[in-house]
């Protein structure tokens, strides 16, 4: 009898040893995928397109530096006329990231300023492109300039709220008229067309609204310019125009201002928002080159 328990007791040894290997087993098998699990990594954004910035003193050719900054052409002395072309390096720390030139020029008539900023965008969370945070960043500016979405309206015409336009009555033809008495060449000489100066109202608001700060549609991928005039009364009046674009991760500022010499005088809003827009539309083109 003693003898059969012993064999009793080694059998039940030996299931509970076999029993807790494959226990062991199956733990071994969960490891391995949750592993396999851990192991599957998140896909990076892509980097932005430009991994370096132009040299921003050379950016600008000479004959577009003419045509902002006229003063140029006047400076007798060809030493300090080339200085004036080859402007001032803005510091900075690292060019890859950030670069810009600074040119300041008096002449006869008013003093003109340019600056030009280059600001490579990093982004440094996996999860954002380059592009996107470029994108950011230019938004931010954007809505700081509280730049309107669109054009404000440029009709010089009243709109009633069932859509139709109405214009102020014309005088009534019995009243009496203080050129009645004049004579007919001098009567009609007076006279003026309502619906000439109703159009020529019209052409100059829609200029004025043409010139506001706006969103620009055809440079880079995005971008906007900002026309803002300070001074008054004594002092003469300074015009800055700022176009701001952005492509791919890069984004570019340009500040155009000029003051003038003579007091009252304000500076040509449409002259100086061409040079700066034709300035902005050779270096995009310079990038994507």
């Amino acid at each position: 009898m003693q003898r059969k328990a012993y064999v009793t007791g080694t059998a039940a040894l030996l299931a509970a040893l076999l029993a807790g290997c494959t226990s062991g087993s199956s733990g071994g098998d969960d490891t391995t995928d949750k592993n396999a699990d851990t192991g599957t990594s998140t896909v990076a954004a892509q980097p932005g397109k430009y991994r370096t910035l132009p040299e921003p003193c050379g950016a600008v050719s000479h004959d577009t530096l003419d045509s902002l900054l006229p003063g140029i052409a006047q400076i007798a002395d060809a030493d300090q006329r080339d200085k004036a072309y080859q402007g001032d390096a803005t510091l900075t720390y690292d060019t890859d990231r950030k670069v810009g030139c600074r040119w300041k020029v008096e002449s006869a008539d008013a003093t003109d300023r340019l600056s030009v900023d280059f600001e490579r965008v990093v982004s440094y969370d996996n999860a954002v492109s380059d592009d996107n945070e470029a994108q950011t960043i230019y938004t931010q500016r954007e809505t700081a300039a509280d730049i309107p979405e669109s054009a404000p309206p440029t009709a010089t015409e009243s709109e009633s709220p069932s859509g139709s336009t109405s214009a102020s009555p014309a005088p009534s033809s019995s009243a009496p008229s203080a050129s009645a008495s004049a004579s007919p060449s001098a009567s009609s000489a007076a006279s003026v067309d309502p619906a000439g100066a109703t159009s020529a109202s019209a052409s100059a608001s829609t200029a004025s609204a043409d010139l506001q700060p706006r969103v620009l549609t055809d440079l880079g991928d995005q971008a906007y310019l900002d026309d803002q005039l300070s001074g008054s009364g004594s002092t003469a009046e300074q015009r800055t125009v700022t176009v701001v674009f952005r492509t791919s991760n890069v984004v570019v500022t340009i500040e155009y201002e000029e003051q003038p010499m003579a007091t009252g005088t304000v500076p040509d809003s449409k002259e100086m928002q061409d040079r700066a827009q034709k300035l902005a539309a050779r270096l995009a083109e310079a990038l994507n080159g």
